[in-house]
């Protein structure tokens, strides 16, 4: 089991950071997988899937490079540079991190993942990381930007949902449910990030980073190259409610009666959702989620709570009985 243990100024100075380069990463790992991590997922993989596989039928030493990084047990580290955290960063400016890898570091990092010797052509394979970073600038530009903004509000609504759980529960319960099945807050400054035998390592004195992304993955990185700056993040996925793109069914009669895309907002709330977790989800514009939340409330279907800073929604007894009789109808 692999543990961090992380002091109260670590946690006092960590923050919430959007990278668009570790959605790319994910964005790769969902790709190389071939499959869908979840519902939301399904339409992109079977839209993209074939241009993946022709560009690495195209240039076979990236499909060697990325099984190679891509390792069952361990992400190459050059594949997963740690954030920068001092804001965002475009993509261009993130990926220039991989780019930049010295070759010797990059067979290093690949003979980590493989837990081994790496085989040829890669050994002798000049400038891998550029190869790795030109495939990376590939998915983005291909898969992922075209979406950019949809996934942008997805994670932004999700660190909404887990900052308001920080401010309500604390950092023992916001840390436990970021990766369910990897990650446990074991108690006494104890974190478990990952069920594999590696070595505990401190984050006293460093700073640490949560980074969501939309695909079903995740992973850890750090950089202590610096001492006095050394960094730790922890890419998690967004909650599954969030990532699924497709969202509930909204009630034929019900969507009569309501109208859509009010109806739309109504069935998303039977777990307490924030404004702009409506807007991530619903696509609509943030005034329009407002006028229809007023209406809700005002019919007594929708009542408004707050959890720390963030203002929740959900449905009254009288919204869910509306809810569940237009669902049992149809």
């Amino acid at each position: 089991m692999g543990w961090w243990r992380i002091g109260a100024d670590a946690l006092a100075g960590s923050r919430f950071v959007v990278s668009p380069l570790a959605e790319t990463v994910a964005a790769l790992k969902v790709l190389h997988a071939g499959r869908a991590g979840h519902f939301g997922e399904r339409a992109w993989v079977a839209e993209h899937l074939p241009a993946y596989r022709a560009r690495l039928a195209a240039e076979p030493l990236d499909g060697l490079l990325v099984r190679a990084a891509i390792s069952p047990t361990w992400n190459a580290d050059f594949l997963t540079p740690t954030p920068l955290g001092d804001g965002e960063r475009c993509f261009e400016e993130e990926v220039e991190a991989v780019r930049a890898t010295g070759r010797a570091a990059a067979l290093a990092d690949l003979e980590v993942a493989l837990a081994g010797p790496v085989p040829e052509p890669l050994a002798s394979a000049p400038d891998l990381p550029g190869r790795l970073a030109e495939l990376l600038a590939w998915v983005w530009r291909e898969t992922v930007l075209p979406e950019w903004a949809r996934r942008r509000r997805v994670m932004e609504a999700d660190v909404t949902a887990r900052t308001a759980r920080l401010a309500r529960d604390g950092w023992a319960a916001a840390l436990d449910e970021l990766c369910p099945g990897r990650t446990r807050w074991l108690g006494d400054g104890r974190l478990q990030v990952n069920a594999r035998d590696h070595p505990p390592r401190s984050v006293e004195g460093g700073r640490l980073l949560l980074v969501p992304v939309t695909p079903a993955t995740g992973w850890v990185s750090w950089d202590a190259s610096r001492e006095g700056e050394e960094r730790y993040a922890i890419v998690y996925p967004c909650a599954g409610v969030l990532a699924d793109g497709a969202g509930p069914v909204v009630p034929q009669a019900l969507g009569a009666l309501l109208g859509t895309a009010r109806a739309g907002v109504l069935v998303r709330l039977e777990s307490p959702l924030s404004t702009s977790q409506l807007v991530a989800l619903t696509g609509q514009g943030l005034g329009s989620v407002g006028r229809h939340l007023k209406v809700l409330r005002d019919a007594g279907l929708v009542r408004r709570g707050r959890a720390g800073r963030s203002v929740l929604y959900a449905w009254t007894e009288a919204g869910a009985v509306l809810v569940r009789a237009q669902r049992g109808r149809s």
